[in-house]
């Protein structure tokens, strides 16, 4: 059973994009003489994935958005969990005499 729901959604789904097939991503086609706007994807290099459509420009701005944003904040995570062995060295591996650190040392 689907609930019913009225109204827009409270928060906005985040749409798989691909690159544009016409311009390989760039967002400009070559002319005769000069490079052209892509008219497939807006001149943006990305459509939709399911649709393979072109987003409206306001709800593009949105999805590349929050596609930025999650790949910034995977980018930090990644940072961040690089520890290396000056981490493990600090740690306290509860080894040594009366549960203290014991570093081999």
């Amino acid at each position: 059973m689907m609930k019913k729901s009225h109204g827009p959604a409270f928060r906005r789904e985040l749409k798989p994009l691909m690159e544009c097939g016409t311009c390989r991503g760039t967002g400009v086609v070559s002319g005769v003489f000069h490079q052209l706007d892509c008219t497939a994807c807006y001149a943006s290099g990305w459509v939709c994935q399911v649709t393979g459509d072109a987003l409206p420009l306001e709800e593009l701005v949105t999805q590349l958005n929050m596609k930025l944003r999650n790949m910034a904040a995977e980018l930090n995570r990644a940072r961040h969990g690089q520890g290396g062995a000056q981490d493990q060295y600090e740690q306290n591996n509860r080894r040594g005499a009366g549960s203290t650190n014991y570093t081999g040392d």
